[in-house]
């Protein structure tokens, strides 16, 4: 009854493969008729063999890219405050650094002429 795409068959496949080896749970939810309707539809029009692995492959996949949005944003905060703390605590510039200060200001002065 389902025209069942290349991709989506990888996909239950790859789910299947997973958690055949590991013990099921269940998870029961309540929907209105227009969602399960709706859901139904999305089923029936993306090609999975029923409501249940339309659900499951969709509920994955966004659970996975909010984790990965989730972990990306707290490493970028934290490189933030790495990189601020080494601007606001910074030590006092060593020899090399301030020679290499010395030889560009004389840099822009010569070019600034």
């Amino acid at each position: 009854m389902y025209r069942i795409f290349p991709y989506i068959c990888k996909k239950i496949q790859k789910m299947e493969a997973s958690t055949t080896h590991e013990k099921k749970t269940r998870i029961d939810t309540r929907l209105s008729k227009e969602q399960k309707l709706l859901f139904e539809k999305a089923a029936t029009l993306g090609g999975y063999r029923s409501l249940t692995d339309f659900i499951l492959v969709t509920a994955q996949e966004k659970a996975t890219k909010v984790i990965q949005e989730r972990e990306t944003i707290l490493v970028s905060q934290r490189d933030n405050e790495i990189f601020f703390d080494a601007l606001v605590n910074a030590g006092e510039p060593n020899e090399v650094l301030i020679s290499a200060a010395d030889e560009y200001k004389k840099l822009l002065a010569t070019k600034c002429k």
